[in-house]
């Protein structure tokens, strides 16, 4: 495996996570967030995973990303398996896991030029 630096000119990515927080280029950010790679909406209203709704992911679908990626904290916890049906049935790939493994996850996938976003919930 060949292995390189990572390029990620003027896009967003995750350069760290801690309990309660995650960085976006060297950011740190303390509320629940949605990251894509050319911009973040900041402070996602959402308070837990089982209060999670479609209407939540409204402004995610509206760009049209290639996946979402679901970031649930320190653990992993599945939302409602309905809402997950309903985005995968508009066509959106949707994975679920937790936080750091998102962070990571999205990072890669923007290295690859792929259109994700990252729902993060704190």
């Amino acid at each position: 495996m060949k292995l390189h630096l990572a390029n990620f000119d003027q896009q967003y990515v995750f350069s760290g996570y801690g309990e309660g927080y995650v960085m976006v280029n060297q950011v740190r950010h303390e509320q629940n967030l949605i990251v894509f790679p050319n911009h973040i909406i900041e402070q996602w209203p959402v308070e837990s995973i089982a209060q999670l709704s479609l209407e939540h992911f409204d402004s995610v679908l509206q760009h049209k990303p290639e996946i979402i990626l679901l970031g649930t904290g320190a653990q992993l916890n599945f939302p409602d398996y309905v809402l997950m049906a309903k985005i995968i049935q508009s066509g959106t790939g949707f994975e679920v896991m937790d936080t750091q493994a998102a962070c990571r996850t999205y990072n890669i996938l923007v290295e690859e030029d792929r259109q994700v976003a990252a729902a993060i919930i704190l």
